[in-house]
Order: structure tokens, then sequence, then C-alpha cells
């Protein structure tokens, strides 16, 4: 592929997030690489792995998804946590390094209710409902078979997560340093489980249609953003596909996608982080917007970041043109963890190695190293 540099000169413009100062329009997305200590505790490899890819030239990265407290959060063995004063301090080195090599950061808080594959506070899972999570357990994160049933969460308990989103930015913002906090609102963990339609049964205010399966997101974005003030960055990461069911798609289509889009821009938040499989194609029908087109459309000035196969320069800018602020990768920062620098000068790009999230998706030691 012949990149043309000066065909994505949008990307390198610098961007303004609350008041972190942006170097550029690019982002590197959460991956789960499962690499901290077994009590959720950064580690060097991390440190380094991190550090890299600013060294790469992104201007932001967004962490994996960090675990919020230490009742039902925890989805996976070596998760990193932001559940206790250690862990926040484990982060600091994180950050150091970010800060010192030109970069900004952004904590990712996560909680994986029903789709919890180890946890070691708890023994069984909680979610919205009784329900039992399409699919299998994901092997590369030492997971092994269907995932199990969870319990049905009590009102005291989504106040209890809530609060543990809200603690976890404290610490992240106030202990660890982090630039912003990001909850994680996607993918088919617990603040997705409550919105959507086939894993949400509640008939409580935590239900029922569209506008309350998203009231714990709405809540949450709350609570963080009273906890941590209106100076630090606030974002919130939606999709429709999950990590056990890829192709969903909320029932409600565009309609939905206003509540939700609308809700969310009304909450105190500095952006919405998109992610879809092909974040440039249209999020329902065949000739409807992507889902990009849809979030501008209700919110005018939020920024927004879009991810989803957009290593090709070419998408990235056509999803800019659609509305987004900012472009976030996945595996294409993996593959290219100088993705900015090689674009700028139109160097080609290397494609994606699978072997980099064999047999485990720990990271791997060609990773920090450029």
């Amino acid at each position: 592929m012949t990149i043309d540099s000066k065909s994505v000169t949008p990307l390198f413009e610098p961007w303004r997030l609350n008041r972190a100062d942006l170097s550029n329009r690019m982002a590197v997305a959460p991956m789960t690489r499962i690499s901290a200590t077994p009590a959720g505790v950064p580690t060097d490899t991390m440190v380094r792995y991190y550090e890299r890819f600013v060294q790469g030239g992104f201007g932001l990265v967004i962490t994996e998804g960090i675990y919020t407290d230490q009742a039902y959060s925890q989805g996976y063995t070596n998760q990193p946590g932001l559940s206790n004063l250690d862990q926040a301090k484990g982060w600091r080195p994180v950050v150091h390094a970010t800060h010192a090599a030109g970069g900004k950061i952004v904590a990712q808080l996560m909680h994986a209710g029903a789709l919890s594959q180890a946890n070691r506070y708890r023994s069984e899972t909680a979610g919205p409902s009784a329900v039992q999570p399409k699919g299998q357990q994901m092997v590369f994160y030492r997971g092994d078979g269907p995932y199990r049933l969870p319990r049905a969460m009590s009102e005291q308990e989504i106040v209890e997560a809530i609060d543990g989103f809200a603690q976890a930015a404290v610490f992240a913002v106030e202990v660890a340093g982090f630039d912003g906090v990001e909850i994680h609102g996607a993918n088919g963990y617990l603040l997705d489980q409550f919105l959507t339609d086939y894993t949400n049964f509640r008939t409580d205010g935590w239900g029922g249609n569209i506008a309350g399966r998203l009231r714990l997101s709405a809540e949450v974005a709350k609570a963080v953003r009273r906890a941590i003030g209106p100076a630090v960055a606030v974002g919130l990461r939606i999709s429709q596909g999950k990590v056990n069911d890829f192709t969903h798609k909320w029932a409600e289509a565009e309609a939905g996608a206003a509540t939700v889009f609308g809700t969310l821009g009304a909450v105190g938040l500095d952006y919405i982080h998109i992610t879809e499989f092909e974040a440039w194609k249209p999020a329902f029908s065949e000739s409807g917007s992507s889902l990009v087109k849809l979030a501008r459309e209700s919110n005018p000035t939020l920024t927004i970041v879009a991810n989803g196969n957009l290593h090709d320069p070419d998408r990235a800018k056509q999803v800019l043109r659609d509305g987004a602020d900012m472009v976030a990768l996945g595996r294409g920062a993996l593959a290219n963890p100088q993705w900015p620098q090689r674009v700028k000068k139109g160097q080609e790009l290397d494609k994606f190695d699978s072997a980099l999230l064999s047999p485990l998706a720990t990271i791997k030691p060609s990773e920090v190293v450029l």
C-alpha cells in the first residue's frame, strides 16, 4: 500500500481533550493484554509497551480495560486493576513514561459483569439478569468453555458498581496521574449488558426500553464526573458488537442510536469512543449512515473517537470526514507501533500478525523494543 503523506494531514493536526493538549488526532485503542501481576499491579513490561506507542508518534494512548472494584468487575487473570492504592501506584511509571515521551494517556475503566472469566475476589459472576452469555470464553485470555450463568445484580450491587467506577477514576487521576478516564460501555461487558435487549430483562428502573437500559452507563458517567471534577477528560466507549456476539445490532436502529448518543451527550462527557468492526460502513441499512455520522448528528460539539479497522489511512480520513475528531487503532497499532511516523513519511505499513495474541494475549518481548 502506497501512502500519500500529504493526503493524511488532518490526522496530524493537534487536538485538545478537555485540558489535555494532544499532538495529533491518533490514539491507541484499548486492548486487553493480561500482563499485570496476579494482584493486578502493572509491570515494567507494561511500562515499556505503552511508552513504545508514544515514541512511535501516537498523541494519545488509551489503556487496556482496568477493573474497578473488588467485587464483580475483574474479567481476566492478570488483568490490571484500579481498585486499591497499590494498583493505582503501580500505574505511575506507565503514566510517567508516556508523559516523558511526549504523549497523553487515559485509563479505561472496565467492569466485566457476566463475561468475567476469572476473578480473584468472587467465585460467581453477576450481570443485569440471570442470562447465559452467548459463545465461549476466550482461550487467549485463559478462558475455557461456556461463560458461567450470572446472578442478577441487586439494586445495592448496582450502586456499588457505580461507586467502584467513581473510586477507580479518583485513583486514576489523583494517584496515578492519568490525563483522563474512559468508561468501558462497549463490547459486551457490564454496561453493554445492561444496554443490550437480550441480556437485560429487568423490570425496575435499570431495564425496559433502550433509554432505561442505557441508564447505568449514564449514571456511571455522571458519578465519574462528580468524583474527578470538570478539569479532567472523561470519555465513554460504546459499540453494537460484542466479544461474544460480533455482529449484534441495536434493534431500535437509527432511532435507538439517537437516544443513545443524545443521552450520552448530556451527562458531562468530553468524548464518545465509537467502535465498530468497520467504522466507516453504514451502521444499520446498507444505504444508511455510519455510527460515527449518527453520533455527530446528535452531538455537534462533543469529541468523537472512531475505532474499527482504520489502519488504512484512507479509511481513517473517511471517518474524519464523517464527523470523527480522532482515530483509534488497535491491531493496526500492534502491527505498526510507529504508525503515525510511518504514515507521515509515506512508508509502507506492516500487516497484523495474529501470533502476537497467541497462545495467550500477553505482551510479547518484541512489543517492548522499537
